[in-house]
Protein backbone atom coordinates (compact mmCIF):
# COMPACT_ATOMS: atom_id res chain seq x y z
CA UNK A 1 0.00 0.00 0.00
CA UNK A 2 1.36 3.62 -0.17
CA UNK A 3 2.56 4.85 2.65
CA UNK A 4 3.39 8.42 3.66
CA UNK A 5 6.83 8.74 5.74
CA UNK A 6 7.43 12.44 4.67
CA UNK A 7 6.23 14.37 7.77
CA UNK A 8 5.45 17.85 5.69
CA UNK A 9 3.62 15.45 2.85
CA UNK A 10 1.82 14.21 5.57
CA UNK A 11 0.61 17.68 7.04
CA UNK A 12 -0.26 18.45 3.07
CA UNK A 13 -2.04 15.77 3.57
CA UNK A 14 -3.71 16.69 6.72
CA UNK A 15 -4.68 20.33 4.80
CA UNK A 16 -5.88 18.48 2.21
CA UNK A 17 -8.82 16.59 4.71
CA UNK A 18 -9.08 20.46 5.97
CA UNK A 19 -10.20 21.70 2.68
CA UNK A 20 -12.54 18.19 2.30
CA UNK A 21 -14.08 18.46 5.86
CA UNK A 22 -14.74 22.43 5.46
CA UNK A 23 -16.55 22.20 2.09
CA UNK A 24 -18.74 19.07 1.17
CA UNK A 25 -21.66 21.02 2.94
CA UNK A 26 -21.50 23.04 0.15
CA UNK A 27 -23.30 20.01 -1.12
CA UNK A 28 -26.20 19.67 0.66
CA UNK A 29 -26.41 23.31 0.52
CA UNK A 30 -26.84 23.27 -3.04
CA UNK A 31 -29.42 20.60 -2.44
CA UNK A 32 -31.34 21.89 0.50
CA UNK A 33 -33.77 24.05 -1.48
CA UNK A 34 -35.33 20.59 -3.19
CA UNK A 35 -34.00 18.11 -1.16
CA UNK A 36 -34.34 17.32 2.78
CA UNK A 37 -30.80 16.99 4.42
CA UNK A 38 -32.58 13.35 5.56
CA UNK A 39 -32.71 12.34 2.02
CA UNK A 40 -29.24 13.86 0.78
CA UNK A 41 -27.98 12.19 3.73
CA UNK A 42 -28.38 8.54 1.96
CA UNK A 43 -26.58 9.69 -1.06
CA UNK A 44 -23.64 10.78 1.18
CA UNK A 45 -23.02 7.79 2.87
CA UNK A 46 -22.77 6.05 -0.54
CA UNK A 47 -20.72 8.32 -1.42
CA UNK A 48 -18.22 7.56 1.65
CA UNK A 49 -17.82 4.02 1.42
CA UNK A 50 -17.62 4.25 -2.35
CA UNK A 51 -14.44 6.59 -1.71
CA UNK A 52 -12.71 4.05 0.96
CA UNK A 53 -13.26 1.46 -1.36
CA UNK A 54 -11.81 3.26 -4.18
CA UNK A 55 -8.78 4.50 -2.07
CA UNK A 56 -8.27 0.61 -0.70
CA UNK A 57 -8.60 -1.08 -3.90
CA UNK A 58 -6.02 1.37 -6.08
CA UNK A 59 -3.56 3.54 -3.45
CA UNK A 60 -3.97 1.09 -0.99
CA UNK A 61 -3.37 -2.11 -3.29
CA UNK A 62 -0.33 -0.46 -4.75
CA UNK A 63 3.50 -0.56 -3.65
CA UNK A 64 5.93 -2.77 -2.55
CA UNK A 65 5.45 -2.03 1.80
CA UNK A 66 2.87 -3.18 4.19
CA UNK A 67 -0.09 -5.35 3.42
CA UNK A 68 -2.59 -4.89 0.26
CA UNK A 69 -6.11 -3.77 0.83
CA UNK A 70 -7.75 -6.85 0.34
CA UNK A 71 -4.99 -9.21 2.41
CA UNK A 72 -4.88 -6.47 5.06
CA UNK A 73 -9.38 -7.12 5.88
CA UNK A 74 -8.98 -10.55 5.78
CA UNK A 75 -5.82 -10.75 8.16
CA UNK A 76 -7.59 -8.05 10.74
CA UNK A 77 -9.29 -9.38 14.16
CA UNK A 78 -12.73 -8.63 15.15
CA UNK A 79 -11.74 -6.08 17.88
CA UNK A 80 -9.57 -4.29 15.24
CA UNK A 81 -12.69 -4.17 13.04
CA UNK A 82 -14.89 -3.76 15.79
CA UNK A 83 -13.31 -0.27 16.56
CA UNK A 84 -13.32 1.18 12.84
CA UNK A 85 -17.33 0.02 12.43
CA UNK A 86 -18.17 1.73 16.02
CA UNK A 87 -16.00 4.28 15.07
CA UNK A 88 -18.53 4.70 11.89
CA UNK A 89 -21.61 4.59 13.91
CA UNK A 90 -20.86 7.36 16.70
CA UNK A 91 -19.83 9.41 13.76
CA UNK A 92 -22.65 9.39 11.87
CA UNK A 93 -24.95 9.72 15.07
CA UNK A 94 -22.53 12.83 15.86
CA UNK A 95 -22.76 14.56 12.21
CA UNK A 96 -26.48 13.80 12.35
CA UNK A 97 -26.68 15.34 15.76
CA UNK A 98 -24.94 18.67 15.27
CA UNK A 99 -26.61 19.58 11.95
CA UNK A 100 -30.05 18.86 13.86
CA UNK A 101 -28.66 21.40 16.91
CA UNK A 102 -27.74 23.92 13.80
CA UNK A 103 -31.37 24.44 13.00
CA UNK A 104 -32.53 24.43 16.36
CA UNK A 105 -30.08 26.92 17.78
CA UNK A 106 -28.38 28.47 14.93
CA UNK A 107 -24.61 27.61 13.65
CA UNK A 108 -23.50 30.65 16.02
CA UNK A 109 -24.21 28.11 18.91
CA UNK A 110 -24.19 25.17 17.92
CA UNK A 111 -20.66 25.39 16.18
CA UNK A 112 -18.89 26.89 18.69
CA UNK A 113 -20.35 24.16 21.31
CA UNK A 114 -20.21 21.28 19.04
CA UNK A 115 -16.88 21.34 17.19
CA UNK A 116 -15.02 23.12 20.22
CA UNK A 117 -15.68 20.47 22.36
CA UNK A 118 -14.54 17.95 19.63
CA UNK A 119 -11.78 19.90 18.95
CA UNK A 120 -10.29 19.66 22.37
CA UNK A 121 -11.51 16.36 23.14
CA UNK A 122 -10.15 14.60 20.07
CA UNK A 123 -7.02 16.36 20.23
CA UNK A 124 -6.54 14.93 24.03
CA UNK A 125 -7.52 11.39 23.70
CA UNK A 126 -5.68 10.64 20.05
CA UNK A 127 -2.48 12.26 22.18
CA UNK A 128 -3.03 10.20 25.00
CA UNK A 129 -3.44 7.11 22.41
CA UNK A 130 -0.24 7.90 20.46
CA UNK A 131 1.50 11.02 22.60
CA UNK A 132 3.79 12.43 19.83
CA UNK A 133 4.82 16.23 19.36
CA UNK A 134 5.42 19.01 21.89
CA UNK A 135 2.55 19.07 23.27
CA UNK A 136 2.29 22.82 24.82
CA UNK A 137 3.05 23.81 20.99
CA UNK A 138 0.26 21.32 19.65
CA UNK A 139 -2.12 22.57 22.69
CA UNK A 140 -2.09 26.23 22.48
CA UNK A 141 -2.33 25.67 18.63
CA UNK A 142 -5.64 23.79 20.04
CA UNK A 143 -6.58 26.91 22.39
CA UNK A 144 -6.18 29.54 19.31
CA UNK A 145 -8.04 27.36 17.05
CA UNK A 146 -11.17 27.07 19.90
CA UNK A 147 -10.87 30.82 19.84
CA UNK A 148 -11.20 31.35 16.26
CA UNK A 149 -14.35 29.32 16.17
CA UNK A 150 -15.92 31.12 19.13
CA UNK A 151 -15.35 34.33 17.21
CA UNK A 152 -16.45 32.97 13.95
CA UNK A 153 -19.30 32.06 15.99
CA UNK A 154 -19.42 35.85 17.17
CA UNK A 155 -19.42 36.62 13.42
CA UNK A 156 -22.63 34.66 12.92
CA UNK A 157 -24.77 36.21 15.47
CA UNK A 158 -24.07 39.77 15.32
CA UNK A 159 -25.87 39.08 11.50
CA UNK A 160 -28.94 38.65 13.22
CA UNK A 161 -30.49 37.05 10.24
CA UNK A 162 -30.67 33.66 12.21
CA UNK A 163 -34.33 33.42 13.84
CA UNK A 164 -33.65 30.05 15.87
CA UNK A 165 -34.11 30.41 19.39
CA UNK A 166 -31.11 29.07 21.51
CA UNK A 167 -32.87 26.42 23.69
CA UNK A 168 -32.15 23.78 25.73
CA UNK A 169 -32.68 20.92 23.21
CA UNK A 170 -29.68 22.65 20.99
CA UNK A 171 -27.52 23.04 23.35
CA UNK A 172 -27.45 19.80 25.21
CA UNK A 173 -27.74 18.29 21.27
CA UNK A 174 -24.53 20.57 20.56
CA UNK A 175 -22.79 19.01 23.49
CA UNK A 176 -23.47 15.39 23.04
CA UNK A 177 -22.41 16.04 19.45
CA UNK A 178 -19.47 17.82 19.92
CA UNK A 179 -18.15 15.16 22.68
CA UNK A 180 -19.01 12.05 19.84
CA UNK A 181 -17.44 13.94 17.27
CA UNK A 182 -13.99 14.01 19.50
CA UNK A 183 -14.44 9.98 20.12
CA UNK A 184 -15.15 8.62 16.70
CA UNK A 185 -11.08 9.31 15.33
CA UNK A 186 -9.65 7.79 18.56
CA UNK A 187 -11.94 4.56 18.21
CA UNK A 188 -10.92 4.24 14.25
CA UNK A 189 -7.12 4.93 15.42
CA UNK A 190 -7.74 1.95 17.60
CA UNK A 191 -7.87 -0.14 14.79
CA UNK A 192 -5.15 0.71 13.07
CA UNK A 193 -1.52 -0.59 13.18
CA UNK A 194 1.18 1.56 14.64
CA UNK A 195 3.98 0.98 12.16
CA UNK A 196 2.24 0.95 8.49
CA UNK A 197 4.99 -0.29 7.26
CA UNK A 198 5.78 -3.53 9.53
CA UNK A 199 1.81 -3.75 10.77
CA UNK A 200 1.06 -5.83 13.63
CA UNK A 201 -0.39 -8.96 12.86
CA UNK A 202 -4.59 -8.50 13.61
CA UNK A 203 -4.55 -4.59 13.24
CA UNK A 204 -5.30 -2.65 9.65
CA UNK A 205 -3.72 -0.30 7.68
CA UNK A 206 -5.27 3.30 6.87
CA UNK A 207 -7.36 2.05 3.78
CA UNK A 208 -9.22 -0.81 5.59
CA UNK A 209 -9.84 1.12 8.59
CA UNK A 210 -11.56 3.61 6.65
CA UNK A 211 -13.31 1.36 4.57
CA UNK A 212 -15.10 -0.45 7.67
CA UNK A 213 -15.59 2.76 9.23
CA UNK A 214 -17.60 3.73 6.29
CA UNK A 215 -19.43 0.86 6.07
CA UNK A 216 -20.33 1.87 9.67
CA UNK A 217 -21.80 5.15 8.44
CA UNK A 218 -23.74 3.24 6.18
CA UNK A 219 -25.45 0.85 8.41
CA UNK A 220 -25.70 3.22 11.21
CA UNK A 221 -27.79 5.27 8.50
CA UNK A 222 -30.47 3.08 8.83
CA UNK A 223 -31.21 3.36 12.31
CA UNK A 224 -30.05 7.39 12.93
CA UNK A 225 -31.28 8.56 10.14
CA UNK A 226 -34.38 6.88 9.76
CA UNK A 227 -35.49 7.70 13.28
CA UNK A 228 -34.65 11.51 12.75
CA UNK A 229 -37.06 10.93 9.33
CA UNK A 230 -39.43 9.34 10.98
CA UNK A 231 -39.25 11.49 14.15
CA UNK A 232 -37.11 14.93 13.31
CA UNK A 233 -35.94 17.39 16.02
CA UNK A 234 -37.63 20.24 13.98
CA UNK A 235 -39.95 19.91 10.95
CA UNK A 236 -42.53 17.02 9.55
CA UNK A 237 -41.11 13.73 9.21
CA UNK A 238 -39.74 12.22 5.70
CA UNK A 239 -41.03 9.84 4.29
CA UNK A 240 -38.72 7.45 2.78
CA UNK A 241 -40.70 7.25 -0.76
CA UNK A 242 -40.05 10.98 -1.33
CA UNK A 243 -35.92 9.28 -1.79
CA UNK A 244 -37.86 8.44 -5.39
CA UNK A 245 -40.25 10.27 -5.66
CA UNK A 246 -38.43 13.60 -5.10
CA UNK A 247 -34.94 12.54 -6.43
CA UNK A 248 -33.45 12.82 -9.61
CA UNK A 249 -29.97 12.44 -10.74
CA UNK A 250 -28.59 15.67 -10.20
CA UNK A 251 -29.63 15.63 -6.76
CA UNK A 252 -28.16 11.89 -6.21
CA UNK A 253 -25.07 12.94 -7.95
CA UNK A 254 -24.49 16.04 -5.82
CA UNK A 255 -25.18 13.81 -2.38
CA UNK A 256 -22.60 11.41 -3.70
CA UNK A 257 -20.15 13.93 -4.31
CA UNK A 258 -20.73 15.25 -1.03
CA UNK A 259 -19.53 11.99 0.66
CA UNK A 260 -16.70 11.76 -1.84
CA UNK A 261 -15.09 14.75 -0.47
CA UNK A 262 -15.95 14.55 3.00
CA UNK A 263 -14.04 10.31 2.59
CA UNK A 264 -11.13 11.61 0.66
CA UNK A 265 -10.37 13.60 3.65
CA UNK A 266 -10.87 11.05 6.01
CA UNK A 267 -8.98 8.56 3.88
CA UNK A 268 -5.96 10.91 3.31
CA UNK A 269 -6.24 12.03 7.07
CA UNK A 270 -5.71 8.65 8.42
CA UNK A 271 -2.67 8.12 5.65
CA UNK A 272 -1.24 11.16 7.22
CA UNK A 273 -1.98 10.16 10.88
CA UNK A 274 1.31 7.40 10.49
CA UNK A 275 3.60 9.66 10.38
CA UNK A 276 2.39 12.91 11.76
CA UNK A 277 0.59 11.06 14.84
CA UNK A 278 -3.28 11.00 15.03
CA UNK A 279 -3.50 14.15 17.75
CA UNK A 280 -1.84 15.94 14.76
CA UNK A 281 -4.22 14.74 12.30
CA UNK A 282 -6.93 15.12 13.98
CA UNK A 283 -6.35 18.75 15.19
CA UNK A 284 -5.56 20.30 11.74
CA UNK A 285 -8.59 17.99 9.97
CA UNK A 286 -11.04 19.52 12.54
CA UNK A 287 -9.65 23.34 11.04
CA UNK A 288 -12.08 22.84 8.46
CA UNK A 289 -14.60 24.94 10.34
CA UNK A 290 -12.55 28.02 9.50
CA UNK A 291 -12.11 26.39 5.81
CA UNK A 292 -16.45 26.52 5.77
CA UNK A 293 -16.32 30.04 7.24
CA UNK A 294 -13.91 30.83 3.99
CA UNK A 295 -16.91 29.25 1.91
CA UNK A 296 -19.75 31.30 3.72
CA UNK A 297 -17.59 35.07 3.46
CA UNK A 298 -16.33 34.56 -0.43
CA UNK A 299 -18.33 32.21 -2.16
CA UNK A 300 -22.04 32.76 -0.09
CA UNK A 301 -21.57 35.93 0.92
CA UNK A 302 -22.87 35.78 4.08
CA UNK A 303 -21.79 38.43 5.26
CA UNK A 304 -22.69 40.67 2.77
CA UNK A 305 -24.63 42.57 4.79
CA UNK A 306 -22.59 42.09 7.81
CA UNK A 307 -23.14 45.38 10.47
CA UNK A 308 -19.95 47.14 11.30
CA UNK A 309 -17.42 45.45 13.79
CA UNK A 310 -18.20 42.30 11.55
CA UNK A 311 -14.89 42.32 9.51
CA UNK A 312 -12.82 42.89 12.28
CA UNK A 313 -14.24 39.74 14.14
CA UNK A 314 -13.71 38.17 10.62
CA UNK A 315 -10.00 39.43 10.47
CA UNK A 316 -9.25 38.35 14.13
CA UNK A 317 -10.57 34.63 13.75
CA UNK A 318 -8.63 33.95 10.42
CA UNK A 319 -5.34 35.08 12.16
CA UNK A 320 -5.77 33.11 15.55
CA UNK A 321 -6.68 30.23 12.86
CA UNK A 322 -3.36 30.89 11.22
CA UNK A 323 -1.73 30.83 14.07
CA UNK A 324 -3.12 28.21 15.79
CA UNK A 325 -2.31 25.70 12.05
CA UNK A 326 1.36 26.62 13.05
CA UNK A 327 1.78 25.98 16.03
CA UNK A 328 0.15 22.31 14.94
CA UNK A 329 2.08 21.99 12.34
CA UNK A 330 5.55 23.18 14.60
CA UNK A 331 4.40 20.41 17.10
CA UNK A 332 6.46 17.71 15.54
Amino acid sequence: MLVIQSYPVAIMMCIVTMLCWGSWANTQKLASKQWKFQLFYWDYCIGVVLISLIAGVTVGSSGSVGRSFIVDLQQATLVAIGFAFLGGVVFNLANILLVTAIDIAGMAVAFPIGIGIALVEGVIINYILKPEGNPILLFVGVAAITVAIIIDAMAYKKMGDSQQKTTGKGITLSVVAGVLMGLFYYLVQRGIASDFINPEAGMMGPYAAVFIFSIGVFLSSFIWNTIVMAKPFVGEPVPFGDYFKKGNPKLHLIGIIGGVIWGVGMSVNNMAAGTAGPAISYGLGQGATMVAALWGVFIWKEFKSAPAGTNKLITLMFALFLIGLGLIIAAK
